[in-house]
């Protein structure tokens, strides 16, 4: 609805409309600004404290006792390496197939709508339906299982970036490469996959934003481990469940613990934004 203000003209009016716009716009980003800085200043104000040489080096101490999280580093990095393994490998052959194969076919539509949704699908979900498909008929929890949920949540990530990254590229590419005589496939795995590189790493490390502090799907596949294991069908430790389960403790030395693996999430995920961001501007300005 148009603002209507007696007395001024029609040029007096949208200029008063445009200033009340713009300074809406400019609240509203301030406060998200505002809010980021609290959450930021807060794990470190509370974390910093608890970043020193045990906690990369000793595992989950029993309360009172010296420690650290190694366990917890080590088994997030083995989950999410091997959940971004798969989401690596699904979610650049099926974005391929959208942009390459697959354009104006049904099949393609219907694909890209479920894509859609799983991309959107709560994290507790995805952990439900892997305890039921893999946890439930193998009875017991591993970590391969917690990898499994955890490539649920990246590979729609993926696959997005993927066919988004590959529709950018001109199909001058294509079209030299076919008439060299190169075949369609070679031509996507050696021309465009190249010139999409630096946009496919993006994808890549949105998706290991996505999963690096998703805690939901692990209670239910991995559940946890206070030792340090390497055993991919075992019970494992990630830094999402012992903050889970330090923050909810009644022990100062525990929670001390939570608050710098929330100050290691958040750098982590924040260095993988910002990485990936500064991929996706170059690729733009090449």
């Amino acid at each position: 609805m148009a603002l209507t203000v007696p007395g001024l003209s029609r040029h007096a009016r949208r200029k008063l409309a445009n200033y009340i716009i713009v300074g809406l716009a400019t609240l509203a980003t301030l406060i998200a600004v505002a809010a980021l800085v609290m959450i930021l200043a807060s794990l470190v104000i509370n974390g910093l404290g608890g970043i020193n040489l045990h906690l990369f080096t000793m595992d989950q101490p029993p309360p009172g006792e010296p420690g650290g999280m190694r366990n917890a580093l080590v088994g997030s990095l083995i989950m999410c390496g091997g959940g971004m393994l798969l989401a690596v490998v699904i979610g650049i052959l099926s974005g391929t197939w959208l942009a390459e194969y697959g354009d104006g076919s049904r099949l393609a539509a219907v694909v890209r709508f479920l894509n859609d949704v799983l991309l959107s699908a709560p994290s507790i979900l995805i952990g439900l339906f892997v305890y039921e498909m893999v946890v439930r008929p193998f009875h017991g929890f591993s970590a391969l299982a917690g990898a499994v949920a955890l490539a649920f949540l990246a590979t729609p990530v993926v696959t997005r970036t993927t066919e988004d990254i590959l529709r950018l590229q001109p199909n001058a590419l294509r079209e030299a490469g076919m008439a060299l005589g190169a075949g369609k496939g070679h031509v996507i795995r050696s021309v465009i996959w190249r010139a999409s590189g630096s946009g496919l790493m993006t994808g890549g490390l949105l998706g290991f934003a996505r999963i690096s502090g998703e805690t939901a799907p692990l209670l239910f596949t991995s559940l946890g481990n206070p030792f340090l294991s390497f055993k991919l069908n075992q019970p494992m430790a990630s830094l999402p469940t012992t903050i889970f389960q330090f923050a909810l403790s009644a022990y100062d030395d525990w929670r001390q613990l939570a608050w710098a693996g929330a100050l290691i999430i958040a750098i982590a995920v924040l260095s993988a934004n910002i990485i990936g961001r500064a991929l996706a501007r170059g690729s733009k300005n090449t």
